[in-house]
């Protein structure tokens, strides 16, 4: 009898849940639809680990290690940042690294992950631990010599199991600790294979624990799936206390770090950087990288100017309209977004009467950047409408305004910066929206064109 209640208290410590991998909801059972993000097939199984102690019964006394704080009462620790010797980086993580904080990094295969990270810590005024488990010593060394990145205070470590990366740390003590990367980090003592939910899970959270306890800076690298989310569930994004993604097209040489998270900044900063053979090189004008001023006027071709995190930048809309020879024209879009690109041309026909129903239609952001920024619209239309017709427009003027689905021309934030960027690189006129309070108080050298709805525009500059 005793043999049976022994067996089945072993069981009962054994539980499994369900995780969502989109939003990180917990299901005692699998469901094919999550209950809270409504997507479907994002439940995966997860093993909470054997604990080496029984579940205390209601009435057990548990040891308290904290007590209940008023809010008037709490002290603020003033803890200094880190300063890095990256602008662009410590911009984007609100002024320097936090002592404790856990910072998990995200991007495509061979982007410049472990590169950025390396720089960084060959300049970083403090004891630098870099674990790797997708690279030996050797590696990283030939790297860094490429690089010519030298450091008296620059650890490596090759190590997958995080029991001895938490013993090398606590033996080391560094300031910053660097792993590369969090897919290939494990714990023999759990079920699975280094990379899967109960693995993430768990390491982040020994990470976390470590970088709170000993007021470590930890940087963590992750991968992306195919869709170029964090590979894992998304209970990592809310694990740690800041989100960056590195993000770049395989066939340009720029580089694009965003933020997607800061407890210790601002989320609408944005770093642009160029990748080179030393390694990577900061872009300070991303303005001269994006806009082509190219002294000849060509059809198709317009400049907006655009706000990308806290940043304003000139880019350049290529388009092409010509007419079609399938049965269903082409709509196609590389940097803008095609289902915004069919609302603009719905606009064109529906409010402006251009026959674009049997053309094909081919949209192009110079550079192979992504713009999100819906102050582009007016930009594209006006691309649009010159290819169309043909007809070349000045490369001196400039557009900056969202359109609405009655054709108005709507206003953008930080216009002013918007101006101030535009006059810098000698624009002599910027069309904007007529509602925009902002125009009739600014002084700059640039002209200033305010127009009320698409119609009006096109009337000017077509006939």
């Amino acid at each position: 009898m005793f043999k049976l209640q022994k067996f089945y208290f072993e069981m009962a410590k054994e539980r499994k849940v369900f995780l969502c991998t989109e939003c990180g909801f917990e299901s005692p059972k699998w469901e094919g639809k999550c209950p809270s993000c409504k997507e479907w097939n994002t439940m995966v199984e997860y093993k909470i680990p054997k604990s080496s102690k029984g579940r205390p019964s209601a009435g057990t006394i548990v040891r308290l290690d904290s007590e209940p704080v008023l809010l008037e009462n709490v002290e603020i620790s003033r803890k200094k940042r880190w300063r890095i010797s990256d602008p662009e980086l410590e911009r984007c993580l609100g002024g320097g690294m936090v002592p404790g904080s856990l910072v998990l990094l995200a991007g495509e295969p061979g982007i410049g992950k472990s590169t950025l990270l390396l720089q960084v810590s060959s300049h970083f005024p403090a004891k630098v631990l870099y674990v790797s488990g997708e690279e030996s010593n050797e590696q990283i060394k030939m790297r860094a010599d490429r690089m010519n990145k030298k450091s008296t205070e620059l650890w490596l470590l090759s190590e997958v199991d995080i029991r001895k990366i938490h013993q090398h740390v606590t033996r080391v003590q560094p300031d910053l600790l660097i792993l590369d990367s969090i897919q290939t980090t494990f714990n023999p003592n759990l079920e699975g294979e280094p990379g899967n939910i109960s693995q993430l899970r768990h390491c982040t959270m020994e990470l976390q624990r470590l970088a709170k306890e000993t007021g470590t800076a930890v940087f963590i690298i992750g991968h992306v799936n195919k869709e170029g989310h964090i590979a894992g569930p998304k209970i990592l994004e809310h694990i740690v206390d800041t989100v960056l993604y590195f993000e770049g097209d395989q066939q340009y040489n720029y580089r694009m770090l965003r933020v997607h998270k800061n407890r210790f900044g601002s989320t609408d900063e944005i770093g642009v950087y160029r990748m080179q053979q030393y390694g990577l090189e900061i872009v300070k004008d991303p303005s001269m990288m994006f806009a082509n001023r190219s002294a000849k006027d060509l059809s198709g071709c317009t400049t907006a100017v655009m706000i990308e995190g806290g940043r304003p930048f000139m880019v350049e809309v290529q388009a092409l309209v010509t007419p079609t020879v399938y049965a269903a024209p082409q709509r196609s879009s590389t940097g803008f977004d095609l289902r915004r690109l069919s609302m603009l041309l719905a606009v064109l026909e529906k409010r402006c009467g251009f026959p674009l129903g049997k053309q094909d239609v081919f949209v192009n952001i110079a550079g192979g950047i992504r713009v999100q920024d819906p102050a582009v619209d007016l930009a594209v239309i006006v691309a649009l409408m010159s290819s169309f017709r043909n007809k070349a427009l000045s490369r001196g003027i400039c557009y900056c305004a969202e359109v609405g689905l009655t054709g108005e021309l709507r206003t953008v934030h930080r216009f002013e910066q918007r101006i101030k960027e535009a006059d810098r690189l000698k624009f002599t006129r910027i069309v904007c929206s007529a509602s925009n309070e902002a125009v009739a108080r600014l002084k700059n050298n640039i002209k200033v064109s305010p127009v009320s709805n698409v119609s009006e525009l096109l009337e000017i500059l077509f006939g």
